[in-house]
């Protein structure tokens, strides 16, 4: 059977060549005679795969040298509460912008630990735009001011970095991270779920500036403090081996591949691409305003709502699969990560045209 164009959200298609290679070494690894799944987290083949794995993630960011890189577990969810339990400090407040699903969860659970400023909230357009940064209320003496960069359910993204003082920068980039050229050095905390960009769900990358690490709550959990994680080389606790493994072979895909410029690049042709598609046709809309539209996530909806499940069979029956849309919004979402090639949007494409002659 021949691969399908898989446009799932997360965990999502993943490069073909990264399956081959970790299919070639699955049971004898670089001739150590056995799986890196096997392996002591603590030996010297693994410990080999991790110095690269964060070697590798250094160099496509181009993360400057005071910043901690750890490898964890928990997902983006997780550190929606293990932020504030690390970097409040003396503080009790702190900003958050609301511009969809996620950031939305984030600034529910951030509420267990401190008073919550919602800056920003786009809630009012239903998550089809982002307020402008003059708009923003924030509160400089707060402990840090929280966005989520890229809203993998609404399919609305952040263009420019947002600026406001001193007051430390968190960010998640879970669903957009390794897709564009970012200046790591304008934030205090970009955290990402590996499951879109990077390789399977299963690791959770935190970047954190050094000035924010060593001032966790005392109640919180060891393995969930960032000092205690960055003095044992995230590996306080048994890490998830494989997935680290297959995060960096991700990693060495992207760099051999050209590196961030050219999934930039790519990126930008595939959806725009896609978007075209769209407002060329009659039975295909996107609610998000232009300026605020994801690369990573394209929602759109058919004027036609009875239309939705022939479209959805007819696409799995032509090899194009996990189309439909977050239950909370419906209609379609195709998301095109890095590892979807400009094949599979065109594809799709060619797809929704044939779909709306013969049924628009």
């Amino acid at each position: 059977m021949s691969r399908i164009f898989n446009f799932s959200a997360g965990p999502s298609t993943l490069p073909e060549s990264v399956l081959l290679k970790a299919k070639e070494e699955l049971l004898d690894w670089r001739g150590s005679g056995m799986s890196v799944m096997e392996m002591s987290h603590r030996g010297k083949e693994f410990m080999s795969i991790a110095e690269e794995l964060k070697s590798d993630l250094i160099e496509l960011l181009n993360i400057p040298d005071n910043y901690k890189v750890l490898f964890l577990q928990g997902g983006a969810t997780g550190q929606f509460a293990f932020i504030p339990q690390n970097i409040l400090k003396t503080k009790s407040k702190a900003c958050y912008v609301n511009t969809g699903a996620w950031s939305g969860k984030a600034v529910k659970e951030a509420q267990k630990y401190c008073d919550v400023l919602v800056s920003a909230n786009s809630e009012s357009s239903n998550y089809t735009d982002i307020p402008p940064f003059s708009n923003w209320n924030v509160d400089e003496q707060a402990a840090y001011l929280h966005y989520t960069d890229n809203e993998t359910i609404h399919g609305v993204e952040f263009n420019d970095i947002p600026e406001f003082g001193d007051i430390p920068l968190v960010c998640d980039m879970s669903s957009n991270i390794l897709s564009r050229s970012i200046d790591v050095s304008k934030f205090g905390i970009i955290y990402a779920g590996s499951q879109k960009n990077m390789g399977p769900a299963g690791v959770t990358i935190v970047i954190v500036r050094d000035d924010l690490v060593g001032h966790a709550d005392k109640n919180i959990p060891s393995v969930f403090d960032y000092a205690q994680q960055a003095k044992n080389d995230s590996m306080l606790n048994t890490p998830a081996t494989y997935n680290w493994y297959l995060v960096g072979l991700v990693l060495k895909w992207i760099k051999e591949s050209g590196g961030i410029d050219t999934m930039q690049k790519q990126n930008k042709l595939k959806s725009d691409n896609l978007y075209q598609a769209i407002e060329q046709s009659s039975l295909y809309s996107n609610p998000v305003k232009k300026e605020f539209r994801s690369r990573m996530n394209v929602p759109f909806v058919l004027a036609n709502a009875d239309l939705d499940k022939s479209f959805l069979s007819l696409a799995a029956e032509n090899g194009l699969s996990s189309l439909k849309g977050h239950r909370s919004v419906g209609g379609m979402r195709a998301s095109i990560y890095n590892a979807m090639p400009k094949e599979g949007v065109t594809a799709l494409i060619d797809f929704m045209r044939e779909f709306e002659r013969t049924h628009g």
